[in-house]
C-alpha cells in the first residue's frame, strides 16, 4: 500500500487529441482514494516542478474536468526539456517540500526515462515516491504495449484527410493529378500506414504509401506513381516524414539545414519537396503536396472514441497501481484474443520502455514496400473508433454526343 501524500501529474513532448483524457483519468481516480491529499498539476512538465509552478486540480469543477476529456492539446502545457542529471536533486527537493508521494508523467520514451530517473533519485535518498509513466504518442512507437493512446485519433485524422484530399485531387484532373501528403513519424510508419484505413476499394486514395521501415528508390517511386497516373488519371501518396531510400538513407535531408530538438532527434523536412521535384521532372505533370503537421495530433473533432476511453483508462490504472505500492512502471494496453476487440492493462518497466522503439513490423508492409497488408488493417481498424462514413461516386452514365467530331 502506498504512503499517504500528495500527487502531481504533468506531461512532456507533443500533445495528442486525447491526452487530457489520461490526465482526467488520473484526477478522477485520485479523488476516490483517501490516501491521496492534494492533486497538483505541473505546468509545462518537469519545468513546472523545477520552477514550483503548480496548480490545484482539486479546485476544478466536475463540469470542467468532464469537458476536458474532449479537449485537445495539453491543459497543463507541455515541454521539450532534456532533464540534466543535476536537475534531479532539485526536482526531488521540490517534491519533498510539497509532500508529493505520487508522480505521474504522461509522454513517450523520453518521458518514461524522466519518470524512471525520478524513481531512482527518490530511491537513492530513501524517499518513498511512486513514479509512473502514462503512455501517449501519435507515433505509436512505444514498446511493450499493443498500441499507444493518441495513435487511434491521429490515425483517424490521417485516414480522413488523405481520403478527402484524394477525392479533391481526382476532381482536379490533369491540372494537378499527383499529390504527396507528408505524415508524422520519425522512425516508425504506423501513422502513415493508417492512411490506408479509409480505402473502400483498391483504387481509392491513397494509391501509394511509403514508411521508414522499408526503404525504396526514387526510381521506384516514379514508376509507382506513373503506374497509377496512367491507370486512373491521378495518384495520391502518403509519405512518412522519415522516408528512406533503398540504402536506408533519409530522403529530403538536402532541403535546408537539419535541426535537432532538445533530445537530439532530427526535425524532418524536405521529403515531399524532394519527391515533388523528382516526379514532376520525370513525368512532366503538375505535382502538389500537403503537410498537415500538428493538425494530425490536435484535431479533437475527429478523435476516436476508443482512443479517448483508453487514454482515460491508462490514467486510472496508473493511480490504482501506484496506490497498491507499485513504482517505476508504465501502464500498457494488451489486446485480448477473440473476434471482438478488447484490451486489458498491464505494466512494463520504465527503463526498458525508455530504451526501446516499436516500429512497424515487416509483415504489415506489402511486398513492394508501397502499401500495407490486410494484417495491418485488422490491427488498426478497431483503434480509430466508429467506421468512417462512406462516400459516394457517380456512376457517370454518358450522354451520347450529338455533334459530329
Amino acid at each position: 500500500m502506498g504512503k499517504k501524500g500528495n500527487l502531481v501529474v504533468g506531461q512532456s513532448g507533443g500533445p495528442t487529441a486525447v491526452i487530457n483524457s489520461s490526465r482526467v483519468g488520473v484526477i478522477h481516480e485520485a479523488m476516490q482514494h483517501a490516501e491521496i491529499g492534494d492533486i497538483y498539476g505541473m505546468m509545462h512538465g518537469v519545468s513546472g516542478v523545477l520552477n514550483e509552478e503548480f496548480i490545484d486540480l482539486r479546485q476544478e469543477s466536475p463540469e470542467t474536468l468532464e469537458r476536458l476529456r474532449y479537449t485537445p492539446a495539453s491543459a497543463l502545457g507541455t515541454v521539450r526539456y532534456k532533464v540534466r542529471s543535476s536537475d534531479y536533486d532539485r526536482l526531488l527537493d521540490v517534491l519533498m517540500a510539497y509532500d508529493v508521494r505520487y508522480f505521474f508523467y504522461i509522454g513517450g520514451n523520453d518521458s518514461m526515462d524522466t519518470a524512471h530517473k525520478m524513481h531512482l533519485a527518490a530511491e537513492a535518498k530513501g524517499y518513498e515516491l511512486y513514479a509512473f509513466g502514462v503512455p501517449k504518442t501519435v507515433d505509436n512507437d512505444l514498446a511493450y504495449t499493443d498500441h499507444c493512446p493518441g495513435y487511434g485519433s491521429a490515425a483517424r485524422f490521417v485516414a480522413t484527410a488523405v481520403r478527402d484530399t484524394g477525392y479533391d485531387t481526382e476532381a482536379m484532373g490533369d491540372s494537378s493529378p499527383v499529390k504527396f501528403v507528408e505524415v508524422m513519424g520519425r522512425n516508425a510508419g504506423w501513422l502513415t500506414a493508417a492512411a490506408a484505413l479509409a480505402k473502400a476499394a483498391p483504387d481509392d486514395p491513397p494509391q501509394l504509401l511509403y514508411v521508414p521501415e522499408c526503404g525504396v528508390s526514387l526510381e521506384q517511386v516514379v514508376a509507382d506513381v506513373r503506374y497509377w497516373y496512367e491507370k486512373i488519371g491521378y495518384c495520391v501518396v502518403a509519405v512518412s516524414e522519415g522516408m528512406r531510400n533503398e540504402q536506408g538513407e533519409e530522403i529530403g535531408t538536402g532541403f535546408g539545414k537539419v535541426e535537432l530538438d532538445a533530445f537530439g532527434h532530427a526535425r524532418k523536412g524536405g521529403v515531399v519537396e524532394t519527391l515533388e521535384e523528382v516526379v514532376k521532372a520525370e513525368l512532366g505533370v503538375r505535382v502538389r503536396h500537403d503537410k498537415p503537421g500538428y493538425l494530425q495530433r490536435s484535431c479533437a473533432s475527429l478523435a476516436s472514441s476508443v482512443d479517448r476511453a483508453e487514454a482515460y483508462l491508462v490514467g486510472q490504472t496508473a493511480v490504482r497501481e501506484a496506490l497498491a505500492g507499485v513504482s517505476d512502471r508504465m501502464v500498457t494496453l494488451m489486446r485480448q484474443p477473440g473476434p471482438e476487440y478488447a484490451v486489458t492493462t498491464g505494466l512494463a518497466p520504465l527503463a526498458e520502455v525508455a530504451n526501446a522503439e516499436h516500429t512497424l513490423p515487416r509483415e504489415y508492409i506489402n511486398e513492394a514496400g508501397n502499401g500495407v497488408t490486410e494484417a495491418f488493417l485488422e490491427y488498426a481498424r478497431p483503434l480509430i473508433g466508429e467506421p468512417l462514413s462512406p462516400y459516394a461516386r457517380l456512376a457517370k452514365h454518358p450522354v451520347p454526343k450529338r455533334l459530329a467530331e
